[in-house]
């Protein structure tokens, strides 16, 4: 039986496009999507063919700020609370927005950044599913995605902690966390005529059970943790096929046809530091001297300051594009793995925040590229020779390859469609009673 599932994502394309590949499929399926997101990825999702709701502010915007550039260029704390609270309107506005669109849904499959889908969810007695593109449930296997640091040393010499310390660095998830809860407890009462919850979060119901989640992305890059809860799923990456019939034009394939495959390097959706990014990658190419692709995205790379030797492209479907490139260089965004792994290139890793540094580290480890260093550390040197070792190191191939054949085995957006259809299905209602309503929503 047909059903109507609502989508909402806020976030970068990387945030956006893994929803439009599910809703693809679940509409092929014979369902009926919408991707709520913000406007300015109106036109990208329905190019697919998917209905779009608004879910407010152009999220490009409040990432140009300048204020934005200097927290995350210069590490610095100045302006990061005047972003929270713009950051948390955002928020609010879009629960408002969600609430409007969604009042025929039958289910709403939601990304962590929009965790107010939860109430919402729960004042209209439909399933709630999360998504998230890293591994965000506590495990003992291995610390947060966001810690950056050593493992402890073991007690006595011989004790391991890790575990121990694993599941205890997911507190900075959890106040992490909280800047999403902010907003919510006043949106559950107010718009949405339910009682606060302590704890809100995004892993449990109203009845304190687990929420269905789907972790999008590889099991064989990432694979699912033995004490995760049995309604956790690790699909595999949820890919969109381009529909746009994108080949190199002229200039750009007499460009490739003139030398050997060149290196891809981009920053992806992060306009941070773009002079400091553009005199780096200059000065690199010129050290290293071979030839390159350089993605300009929102990252802000001058084409005007680039050597001669290298082809400056505005924007190209990475899974068609990597298709021409000897190896990849990017900001290590979940999106942009999967595509350069898929396509089975070499990658070095150039890491901001969030789950940047988690996928670096991924790929290092499973020896398809040199080890990952932090934008804000890089030099010219280091990058130059990070470029020599992709062009030069036939194990990155090797094992580029290697990931690549069993990637290609998955179905994650198959698997994704399957578990939403059974949610849907099999949901039992909220089961609440009437006194724990405070009225009905407005």
């Amino acid at each position: 039986m047909s059903k109507r599932i609502a989508i909402a994502t806020i976030g970068t394309r990387g945030d956006v496009q893994p929803f439009v590949a599910l809703a693809t499929a679940l509409n092929k399926r014979g369902h009926s999507t919408v991707v709520c997101g913000t406007s300015d990825f109106e036109e990208f999702i329905t190019s697919h063919g998917v209905e779009f709701q608004t879910l407010g502010s152009d999220i490009q915007t409040f990432l140009r700020q300048s204020q934005f550039d200097t927290v995350m260029s210069k590490n610095s704390l100045l302006y990061a609370p005047k972003l929270l609270r713009e950051g948390q309107r955002i928020m609010k506005d879009a629960c408002r927005y969600l609430w409007g669109a969604v009042q025929d849904a039958d289910a709403i499959i939601f990304h962590q950044t929009t965790n107010f889908a939860v109430d919402v969810a729960e004042a209209l007695d439909i399933p709630a599913i999360m998504t998230a593109f890293q591994p965000i449930n506590p495990t003992g296997e291995f610390p947060y995605f966001g810690y950056d640091g050593p493992p402890p040393d073991p007690l006595f010499n011989r004790i391991s902690l890790d575990p121990l310390f694993n599941r205890l660095s997911y507190v900075v998830q959890a106040a992490h966390q909280s800047y999403y809860d902010f907003p919510r407890d006043r949106m559950r009462a107010k718009l949405l005529g339910l009682r606060s919850r302590k704890r809100p979060g995004f892993a449990k119901n109203a009845r304190g059970e687990p929420i269905p989640a789907l972790h999008a992305y590889s099991p064989t890059i990432s694979p699912r943790p033995g004490d995760w809860p049995d309604t956790t799923t690790v699909t595999g990456f949820w890919k969109l096929d381009d529909q746009s019939e994108w080949e190199p034009d002229a200039d750009f394939r007499a460009y490739l046809d003139a030398g050997d495959a060149p290196i891809y390097l981009g920053f992806g959706s992060m306009p941070f530091g773009a002079k400091r990014n553009t005199e780096i990658v200059t000065k690199a190419l010129h050290q290293w001297g071979g030839r390159a692709v350089v993605g300009k995205g929102w990252g802000g790379i001058r084409s005007e300051d680039l050597p001669e030797n290298v082809y400056v492209i505005d924007k190209a479907p990475h899974d068609k594009l990597f298709r021409h490139m000897k190896a990849v260089v990017h900001h290590g965004g979940a999106g942009t793995t999967h595509s350069g792994l898929i396509a089975g290139k070499p990658t070095f890793v150039v890491p901001q925040f969030f789950d940047q540094p988690y996928w670096g580290r991924r790929v290092y480890e499973l020896g398809c590229g040199p080890a990952p260093v932090r934008l804000r550390k890089l030099t010219a040197n280091l990058l130059a020779n990070a470029l020599t070792e992709l062009s030069s190191d036939i194990s990155f191939e090797l094992a580029a390859q290697d990931l690549r054949e069993r990637l290609l085995l998955e179905d994650g957006t198959g698997l994704a469609a399957d578990i939403v259809e059974e949610t849907v299905e099999d949901y039992p209602g909220n089961l609440m009673h009437n006194e724990e309503l405070m009225g009905e929503a407005s």
